[in-house]
């Protein structure tokens, strides 16, 4: 074996490919088929691309599946404490040495085909797939659809969860141009469930083009608020679906109202293998109400990471990885929905990747903080350096005139963090941000911390050994 550690096989991957993002599929493919690997699946496969949601719909699906006593893997990125996070096989993240058994034939196949480090690790996870004997596999893009890795494989269902911008440099900077890459996850004469409210036409001319059916949020399902369950739990909804409605369903277990709309989205997606007899449920758990009994078990015990995620109590200390306006405008909806006491501050920790849009995403939220803490991700691949992020914070972030980049980066460099004004700070690093954010927060003040996984990942591995 090459390695036998797993933090060896993964330095090493960054080392294969010059580029970090390197869209195509011609790679990844022959390296499919050098090693054996079929496109598809013995059993259903849902991929799952979209803006922002994708990550949520992707859990949800794995929950319920689970909850309905299906055997699922599932493949998901980025990972927030550990790699092992983004393969899983019922809901359980693989071990080191079952990755580096699945890396070293992946190795011995490719020869010297350079494949990015995202690649390797998706051929890794479909060849450890290919082992399993799973009842479904759900695939979570990487990075648009069209070009990326995981469209190696052909889904039986796809789902588009949103599109809005976001990674302009590789997907285009209109919503057309994104969601045509994203619907490249379509196969011909499939079903596509769409979760964005108002696809651009792109997507819809793509789905007829290969005579998908195509079912649309708002069209063919949506969500209908109802009355309390009455059994102590939360609000429930019904799913409104052209392929059967689902009444007296829970919240997810997942901060936001727009929630609603991802869970029906994913049940959405069960429906459609249901209603092809493509899912195997287990006989003992088989009966009319089978499905309905899944998803109220999987929405109330999905557990995804740094989504609106309170890791503190005193202040308050939330995570969110929102890192494009659309999210922005999400975490916005929920600070405001829990806002503290009108005497309070809230405390934004903002830590971003350098092809963000910096500006759009501040503004997007700006009318709910009261003080902000910019900090810097030089340790992250693509991360913003905390004196680039200021020349490039929006006019409505009060910077003092007086302030220039070489006394800005004098003063980072000697104190790991300043104050450029009473209501922003700066600071080197997220973990100096956190601890110069508690510095000056009341026990009563609410922070939040966003802007990437790696920013979410920073502070939560921070307050893990924060010693008051």
């Amino acid at each position: 074996m090459r390695f036998n550690h797993l933090d060896d096989w993964l330095a090493w991957q960054e080392t294969l490919n010059p580029a970090e993002i390197d869209l195509r599929l011609d790679r990844v493919g022959r390296v499919l088929s050098l090693a054996k690997l079929s496109s598809s699946f013995n059993c259903p496969l849902i991929t799952v691309a979209g803006t922002n949601g994708k990550g949520s719909v992707a859990a949800m699906l794995e929950a319920i599946a689970m909850a309905a006593g299906l055997n699922i893997c599932s493949y998901t990125s980025p990972h927030i404490f550990r790699y092992n996070e983004r393969i899983k096989i019922n809901g359980r993240a693989v071990d080191d040495n079952s990755l580096c058994e699945a890396f070293e034939r992946i190795d011995q196949a490719r020869g010297d085909i350079p494949v990015t480090y995202f690649e390797f690790g998706t051929l890794a996870a479909i060849e450890l797939f290919h082992r399993q004997q799973p009842d479904l596999v759900i695939l979570e893009v990487g990075l648009g659809g069209r070009l990326d890795a995981v469209n190696i494989m052909d889904a039986d269902i796809s789902v588009l969860t949103s599109i809005a911008i976001d990674h302009v440099d590789w997907l285009g900077d209109n919503r057309e141009a994104i969601g045509f890459e994203k619907a490249g996850i379509f196969r011909a004469g499939k079903t596509v469930i769409c979760g964005e409210i108002s696809p651009p036409e792109s997507v819809i001319k793509h789905a007829q083009a290969l005579q998908c059916e195509i079912i649309r949020y708002g069209r063919d399902y949506a969500v209908l608020n109802t009355a309390e369950n009455g059994d102590g739990h939360d609000a429930s909804w019904t799913l409104k679906s052209c392929l059967g409605d689902i009444a007296a369903l829970p919240s997810p277990s997942l901060a936001g109202d727009f929630q609603k709309a991802n869970a029906a989205t994913a049940v959405v997606a069960l429906q459609a293998l249901v209603n092809k007899g493509m899912l195997s449920v287990p006989a003992k758990l088989r009966d009319e109400d089978w499905l309905q009994r899944a998803i109220i078990s999987g929405l109330r015990n999905i557990k995804l990471a740094g989504r609106y995620q309170l890791i503190k109590t005193s202040p308050q200390v939330y995570v969110d990885v929102a890192h494009n306006p659309q999210a922005a405008l999400s975490l916005k909806s929920l600070l405001d929905q829990s806002a503290p006491a009108r005497s309070n501050k809230t405390w934004a920790i903002v830590a971003m990747l350098a092809d963000k849009d910096v500006a759009g995403v501040i503004n997007s939220v700006a009318a709910s903080i009261d003080c902000w803490c910019f900090a810097g991700l030089e340790n992250a691949s693509r991360g913003l350096a905390v004196e680039a992020f200021v020349s490039r914070l929006p006019a409505s972030i009060d910077i003092p005139d007086t302030v220039s980049h070489e006394t800005l980066g004098n003063e980072l460099s000697a104190n790991q963090c300043t104050m450029l004004s009473e209501n922003v700070l700066l600071a080197k690093t997220v973990a100096t941000a956190c601890r110069f954010v508690l510095s000056k927060a009341d026990k009563n003040d609410r922070i939040i911390i966003f802007g990437s996984f790696y920013t979410v990942s920073e502070a939560m591995q921070f307050f893990a050994s924060y010693d008051e």
